[in-house]
Formats: C-alpha cells, sequence, structure tokens
C-alpha cells in the first residue's frame, strides 16, 4: 500500500521552527489541542518532534523561565526527550506501523529529506482494523 494515500500534506500541518518561542510553542499547541508538533528547519527539513512534555520538564527544571518569560527563549534551548523518526514516501505500511506504536503521527520526508507531511496514527490503525476485518474468515463467511 502507498503511504502517499493516508498523507495530511505539509500545508494542513501545524508545525513549529527552532526559532520559534516557547510562548508561541505553547500558545500554537493549545490552539490547535495538539500534544506534539514536528520541528522542521528553515529549509523545510524535518528536525525532530516536540511535545508537551518537552515544553512542561523543560519549563519545571529550568532557573528562572516561567511562563511569563517564556517569549524571551526559543525552542532550540529545550531537549527534546524522544527522536521520533520520519520515513521517506516511498516506505511501506510496516514501517509506519512500528513508528506508530510510539508514535501520536509518523513524519513523512520526501528523497531530498524534506519534511512533505505526516501520517497520523488513527489513519494506521484504521487501515490496520479494515485489514484484519477483510482477512477474516468469519467475516469472509458474512458477506
Amino acid at each position: 500500500m502507498n503511504i502517499a494515500f493516508f498523507l495530511l500534506p505539509k500545508s494542513e500541518v501545524i508545525t513549529t521552527t527552532l526559532q520559534t518561542t516557547l510562548r508561541q510553542t505553547l500558545e500554537r499547541m493549545e490552539y490547535h489541542r495538539y500534544t506534539a508538533v514536528p520541528i522542521l528547519s528553515d529549509d523545510g527539513l524535518y528536525v525532530g518532534t516536540v511535545t508537551e512534555g518537552d515544553l512542561l520538564w523543560f519549563l519545571k527544571n529550568s532557573d528562572g523561565i516561567t511562563f511569563e518569560n517564556a517569549h524571551r527563549h526559543l525552542l532550540s534551548e529545550v531537549p527534546l526527550r524522544v527522536q521520533n523518526k520520519p520515513v521517506h514516501i516511498h516506505a511501506d505500511m510496516v514501517d509506519l506501523i512500528d513508528l506508530a506504536k510510539v508514535q501520536n503521527f509518523v513524519p513523512i520526508v520526501d528523497d531530498s529529506d524534506k519534511f512533505i507531511g505526516i501520517v497520523r496514527r488513527s489513519e494506521i490503525i484504521e487501515y490496520c482494523a479494515k485489514q484484519v476485518v477483510f482477512k477474516s474468515p468469519s467475516a469472509a463467511a458474512e458477506r
């Protein structure tokens, strides 16, 4: 199965950069109700994924950084706890399934390693559920 079929394109994905302030990142995540967003470089490469946990632990463990002064600190200061791995657009569904076990979404890159979008875990689960139902002997007998 071609994973491009499941791709949510970059133009529809909320992203951030390392030059975004902590406050901007927090407000963007709150507004869109996301717990994680991809981080892109200025030239469109996938850098990583920032999570609510990354931001909260950074605020908790950094002396002098509060929500009130978060506009003075850049996302580049925040250590990312987990390195979400991207896959190339030509990868197969098995590659997505392995990553979706531990990631809310899988970042997708093109042949030049440019970020082109994401595949959400919910899309991967839905695909797998259809495969199980389709291949189930009892489901075939019910048709």
